[in-house]
């Protein structure tokens, strides 16, 4: 049975809206590279997460080695990191929860009570002023501290080097050894936004696949917060094409 390019819709999660992206935790960025045979030896968090962990967050789940004595190097041959130091081992604590809980969005939607009709509006405006403020974040923190992404796949290493796991299964990975191949990342590689068609009445009729040159896109999260009644910023208004009017009817079979 043929589909002819046609979805099969299912309901969303948050991982659809903000796309989750994971990368090794490290104690020590500059210290031993991690191996293929040592990855299960290293937690996976999100990347921004290890980002912002490495600028100064103290995360007790998830130490960090904070230097005193700055790094010496020669262009970008590292001569002097002040030693290898081992990671402390973790305590494990059953009573008290993980600082990650709350962080981790599987089943978040669960988790919470539904807002009220009246709070909505307030709380896509917080959302939509939460999501500007991390983006505009991880540009700042990426400027100082260096992100490394697979050119191959959306593997990502907060650190001065990629990892050696070998778990890079995309074009000609065989030739590679299953070995990524690192190059310099950009925020939207850390924090990448998930474009959806903008629609202009959610209450309309489907659109339409013909029309899809009259059509804008935005990231998924803006055009949740804006059919919830968040002010979109002036940014994303080009890209969602609010002033191409769209085709109707006797109109919009002959332009098809």
């Amino acid at each position: 049975m043929k589909r002819r390019s046609l979805h099969s819709w299912i309901k969303a999660s948050i991982n659809d809206i903000l796309v989750p992206i994971e990368s090794y935790h490290m104690y020590d960025p500059f210290g031993r590279r991690i191996k293929h045979e040592t990855r299960f030896d290293y937690d996976r968090i999100p990347a921004v997460v290890e980002l912002c962990i490495q600028a100064g967050v103290e995360l007790p789940d998830y130490p960090s080695r904070r230097r005193t004595k700055p790094i010496r190097m020669i262009g970008k041959k590292v001569i002097d990191i002040g030693g290898f130091a081992e990671e402390p081992k973790k305590q494990c604590n059953l009573s008290s929860p993980s600082s990650m809980f709350d962080l981790d969005t599987h089943g978040a939607m669960t988790r919470f009570p539904p807002p009220s009709e009246s709070d909505i509006p307030n709380i896509a405006q917080e959302t939509m002023t939460a999501y500007e403020t991390v983006g505009k974040g991880v540009r700042e923190l990426m400027r100082k501290y260096t992100v490394k992404a697979c050119g191959y796949c959306s593997e990502v290493h907060v650190g001065p080097w990629g990892h050696n796991a070998k778990l890079c299964g995309e074009f000609k990975h065989q030739w590679r050894d299953g070995k990524h191949g690192w190059q310099d990342a950009t925020v939207e590689e850390v924090f990448p936004p998930n474009y959806v068609w903008h629609v202009r009445d959610p209450k309309g009729p489907p659109l339409r696949g013909q029309l899809k040159r009259f059509y804008g896109k935005a990231p998924a999260i803006v055009e949740v917060c804006m059919q919830a009644g968040a002010q979109v910023p002036r940014k994303y208004i080009p890209m969602m094409r609010l002033d191409i009017i769209v085709p109707e009817g006797e109109e919009a079979r002959l332009v098809a």
